[in-house]
C-alpha cells in the first residue's frame, strides 16, 4: 500500500482516548488528515466485545492504529478477536494496520501480551508492529499518578533499570508507519534514550514537584495484596505485579532503537517531560 493510498481515505484510531491513541489522533490531525477516533465512549463507537461496532468503524478506512486488551483485567482471545478483526479490515478496504503492543516476549499473570502479533502478520494486511517500553505519562496520566499524590509509590520493581518512553515519541512512530512508505513489515522496539530505576523517575518527579515523593521497593505479594485490598482484581494484580518483576529481574533494561529508526532522530528524555509535566500543576500536592 503506497503513502498515497494511506493518506487517501480516513484513518481508524481504535483506544482513540488513551495514552498513544489520543496523540495519534493529535499528530494526525496537525497534518490535516482525516482521522476517525474510535472508543467504547466516541461517537465513533468501538468494542472488542460488540462486533456489532466493527463495520461502522472500518467503513471506508484506509489504515488502522489497532491496539488490543491483551493488558487489561479481561478475558481476552486475540487468536479470535484480531483475526475476526483484521479479516474484516480486509474486507472493508483497509490496506495498512499498526499494531500497539508490549516489549516483552514473556507471559505476565499467566497471558500473553504479544499474541496478536501473529494475527496481524497473517492478516495479509501492510502490518508494522510497535513494542514501546513503559511510558512517562504512567506518572502523570496513568497508574502511578495517585502515589505522586500521596507522596509514595510503592512498585515489586526493586532496583531494576527501565528506559521509559514518551507516549508522544510512540505516536510518532505510529503516525510515521501510517502514512509513510517504508515501515511495512517492520516491528520497531522503541526505548526512551537512557536507563533510569523507578528511584530515579520518582525523584525527577518530585525535583519538578518540589517536595519529598519516595519510591518503596516492595514484595510482589504485598504489591498484590495491597491492589486486591482497593478491589482491582487478583489475576489482574498479579500481571502487574508479573511486569514489575521484569522490570526488577532486569528483562528491560536494554535500549531499543526504534525510535531513531523510524524517525531519524532521537527520542525525548524522561527529564523534559519531568520538567514540561511539573509546569502544569498536575503533581501538585
Amino acid at each position: 500500500m503506497t503513502e498515497e493510498a494511506a493518506t487517501a481515505k480516513p484513518i481508524l484510531v481504535l483506544g482513540g482516548k488513551g495514552k498513544t491513541g489520543s496523540r495519534v489522533v493529535a499528530q494526525l490531525q496537525a497534518r490535516g488528515l482525516e482521522v476517525r477516533a474510535a472508543s467504547r465512549s466516541s461517537p465513533t463507537r468501538f468494542d472488542w466485545f460488540d462486533e456489532s461496532t466493527w463495520p461502522d468503524a472500518l467503513a471506508g478506512a484506509g489504515a488502522v492504529y489497532l491496539v488490543d486488551m491483551a493488558d487489561q483485567p479481561v478475558e481476552w482471545d486475540p487468536s479470535y478477536s484480531v483475526r475476526a478483526f483484521c479479516r474484516l479490515a480486509r474486507a472493508s478496504g483497509v490496506g495498512r494496520v499498526v499494531l500497539l503492543q508490549a516489549r516483552t516476549n514473556e507471559d505476565a499473570g499467566g497471558k500473553s501480551l504479544t499474541g496478536s502479533e501473529d494475527e496481524v502478520r497473517a492478516s495479509g494486511l501492510d502490518w508494522t508492529i510497535l513494542r514501546p517500553s513503559w511510558f512517562f505519562q504512567n506518572f502523570d496520566e496513568g497508574i502511578l499518578l495517585d502515589g505522586v499524590h500521596e507522596g509514595e509509590i510503592r512498585l515489586p520493581a526493586g532496583d531494576g533499570l527501565e528506559p521509559f518512553i514518551d507516549c508522544a515519541d510512540v505516536a510518532a512512530v505510529a503516525v510515521a508507519a501510517l502514512t509513510e512508505d517504508g515501515h511495512t513489515g517492520r516491528t520497531y522496539e522503541l526505548s526512551g534514550p537512557r536507563l533510569m530505576s523507578f528511584g530515579d523517575a520518582v525523584a525527577a518527579v518530585a525535583g519538578q514537584a518540589g517536595r519529598d515523593i519516595r519510591y518503596v521497593a516492595v514484595s510482589a505479594d504485598a504489591y498484590v495484596a495491597e491492589l486486591v485490598a482497593q478491589g482491582v482484581p487478583a489475576d489482574y494484580a498479579r500481571m502487574c505485579a508479573d511486569l514489575f518483576g521484569q522490570i526488577r529481574e532486569g528483562k528491560g533494561a536494554y535500549l531499543s532503537t526504534g525510535v531513531q529508526d523510524a524517525l531519524g532522530r532521537v527520542p525525548r528524555d524522561f527529564a523534559d517531560f519531568a520538567k514540561s509535566a511539573g509546569a502544569t500543576g498536575v503533581w501538585d500536592a
